[in-house]
């Protein structure tokens, strides 16, 4: 099925085209079920405990996350290009090729020996960081991006909870192997993965009003790319700090939340994953979805910053009333995941979209957002790698408490920083 026949739109296009309101149910939808789907292809396997078995004396799933990691930062920064440059018509075939690599890692996964597992599990990551991007692309530079990018952000807030709890139910109620588990879990998301990709190639391009509003979307070349960062350098690493930790944290919360617990004395059920974050996305989906309606670019970007800056201190909250018995692993969970989503998401979907709206720049913020991510998953990657093979080793538990810390105080105070620079860039332009 194509977007386009003999040079005009398909008929389902062309519906979409009239009617704003099934265009935006589609786009959502589809981007929100591919980018689950994608999930289920890449952490599964985190749930597994992979108990008693190493290589070269360090723990097999510490070797597992740090490989998977590297190949998904490797990915994030092949993607400044390969995401910037790629038009509507190479997506759906790039994000097929990119699922497709990472499930024939998964599939060779149990039929090798656990060293060659950890070479697995870096192909597995290596095609992955380009998918969010990939999507997203489908998404930017409408009017009702705002509500698209929300709507397919949640789905990496339900869907970590959705397909870990899927890879629980297959080891423990249908007896699959644990090696075997993630390859099982990845096959049962297939089909949505497939309908999905085809409701992406339906939706039409920005129409003339989106880019009256919003600002052209054009794929980046190279010298795009670098006229770009020059002319933004100050304001963009203001802005990517505070994703970084973000991400960070993000990313140490979700990959070790079973071996928190595990710690603490309270190894999950199958549903905890799924429950913790069905409310953390609850959450952030009411604190989030009314905010589309807000026309003026320069307040909506305003708004985030203040948003993003609650989000951390909400963290440093929850994890301050965990230390002191004020709640449970249950609730700190719930807490940090809201806290750390509130400001996570809108970097991955709506910040820098406001951004270029706002600025009036030609740019994308497909692009914008790979370049933040792949900076947010090399420090996960760093922390990863210094935590799995430093003589020292300090517990899942205290290392989630310095981290929800340190983000309480390092985000807001360079939010803080982003907004003057860009309050007095656009004082410049006005003069």
């Amino acid at each position: 099925m194509t977007l386009y026949r003999h040079g005009r739109p398909s008929r389902f296009t062309a519906h979409l085209q009239r009617s704003p309101t099934l265009l935006t149910l589609v786009a959502v939808a589809s981007a929100f079920g591919a980018y689950t789907a994608m999930y289920a292809f890449r952490k599964p396997f985190s749930v597994g405990t992979f108990s008693g078995q190493s290589v070269l004396g360090f723990d097999l799933k510490a070797l597992l996350v740090v490989a998977q990691i590297v190949g998904y930062t490797l990915s994030k920064f092949i993607g400044i290009k390969i995401v910037s440059e790629a038009g509507a018509p190479r997506r759906v075939a790039l994000i097929s090729a990119l699922i497709g690599l990472a499930f024939a890692a998964l599939l060779v996964f149990p039929l090798v020996p656990p060293w060659a597992r950890i070479v697995c599990l870096f192909v597995n990551g290596l095609p992955l960081g380009m998918v969010w991007g990939l999507i997203f692309g489908f998404l930017e530079g409408r009017r009702v991006t705002e509500f698209l990018g929300l709507g397919m952000s949640v789905s990496f807030i339900f869907a970590s909870g959705w397909t870990k709890s899927a890879g629980s139910y297959a080891i423990k109620t249908a007896g699959i192997p644990e090696n075997w588990m993630p390859a099982v879990t990845g096959l049962a998301f297939i089909p949505l993965l497939m309908v999905c990709l085809i409701g992406l190639t339906l939706l039409p391009p920005p129409s003339p009003l989106d880019i009256a509003d919003r600002s052209s979307r054009d794929p980046m070349s190279r010298a795009d790319r670098a006229r770009f960062l020059r002319g933004n350098f100050l304001s963009l690493t203001f802005l990517i700090i505070p994703y970084v930790a973000l991400t960070v944290f993000r990313d140490l919360r979700d990959t070790f939340m079973a071996d928190v617990l595990k710690e603490l004395g309270h190894p999950p059920d199958p549903a905890f994953f799924a429950r913790v974050e069905t409310w953390v996305g609850l959450g952030v989906l009411v604190a989030l979805s009314g905010l589309w309606f807000i026309r003026d670019h320069w307040k909506a970007l305003g708004i985030y910053h203040l948003l993003i800056g609650f989000g951390s201190l909400l963290v440093g909250f929850g994890t301050l009333a965990f230390s002191k018995n004020w709640v449970g692993p249950g609730a700190w969970m719930i807490l940090t995941g809201l806290g750390a989503y509130l400001g996570y998401v809108p970097f991955n979907s709506i910040l820098f979209d406001r951004f270029l709206a706002a600025t009036r720049q030609i740019g994308t913020a497909a692009f914008l957002i790979q370049i933040a991510d792949s900076l947010g998953y090399l420090a996960s990657l760093s922390l990863y790698l210094q935590r799995t093979f430093a003589t020292s080793k300090p517990a899942w538990t205290r290392l989630t408490l310095d981290c929800g810390y340190t983000l309480a105080l390092v985000v807001p105070l360079f939010l803080a920083g982003s907004w003057w620079t860009l309050i007095r860039n656009r004082t410049s332009s006005l003069r």
